[in-house]
């Protein structure tokens, strides 16, 4: 039978980007078109919305071209923004290959490796589930995760949004469908209400938001699993 798991989510859950998209389109601004004048807020709602995870209800398992509207709606945001339009997507093309560069932006929580070292000791399996891009498993690797992973799941490369109930089915089958598994990530509706509308425990970290299981960050999920298998109080 399958070890115990935990799927974790990722940015905002073991590793963290400043600004995310936003901010990643700012730092394309600041290179390539000097004098821009705009603030990370306004490209903050330029960007809200329009990509894939805000359409979880609509699976896109077989999509080949994922980067390809996600690109076009960067682009528009520029435009949005007052950036000329024969400007915008090549700076959309800059944000894709800045936003998945792990040597820019990106860093693990201090906690992280920690929290996956202490799960191992006591013979637990770690998985990432995330919304995210298609090169996620390339940027969990170059971060130092992937010794600590058995499986690394993005949503651009399986179709289905968190919180889709296939998401956390594909992932779980992968693993060998554990009789005990948890998902911890700092989302309430991705990723708490997803898996447990799947009937998976789930905790919430580094965020506020409605959940029966909570803590501050990773360790302290870690805390809250460990205790749970041992038959201690849940908090």
């Amino acid at each position: 039978m399958a070890g115990p798991l935990v799927l974790w989510d990722f940015d905002g859950t073991l590793a963290h980007r400043a600004g995310m998209w936003s901010g990643a389109m700012i730092e394309v601004l600041d290179a390539h078109e000097h004098g821009h004048g705009i603030e990370r807020e306004r490209a903050r709602a330029a960007i809200r919305g329009g990509f894939p995870w805000h359409a979880w209800e609509q699976p896109h398992a077989g999509v080949r071209d994922w980067w390809g509207p996600v690109e076009a709606r960067i682009a528009r945001a520029f435009t949005e923004l007052g950036v000329a339009p024969a400007r915008a997507a090549p700076l959309a093309r800059a944000v894709r290959e800045r936003y998945v560069d792990a040597a820019v932006g990106w860093a693990l929580f201090d906690d992280t490796l920690e929290a996956l070292r202490t799960l191992a000791a006591a013979g637990w399996r770690s998985a990432v589930l995330s919304n995210h891009v298609p090169e996620l498993g390339e940027l969990v690797g170059a971060l130092g995760l992937a010794e600590h992973l058995e499986h690394v799941f993005s949503s651009a490369l399986t179709g289905y949004e968190k919180p889709h109930p296939e998401a956390f089915r594909l992932a779980l089958e992968a693993c060998g469908n554990p009789a005990l598994a948890w998902m911890v990530g700092d989302n309430p509706h991705a990723d708490v209400w997803g898996a447990e509308a799947v009937g998976l425990r789930a905790i919430l970290v580094r965020s506020e938001g409605a959940a029966r299981l909570r803590a501050p960050d990773a360790a302290g999920a870690v805390r809250v699993i460990l205790a749970s298998a041992e038959g201690s109080p849940t908090p």
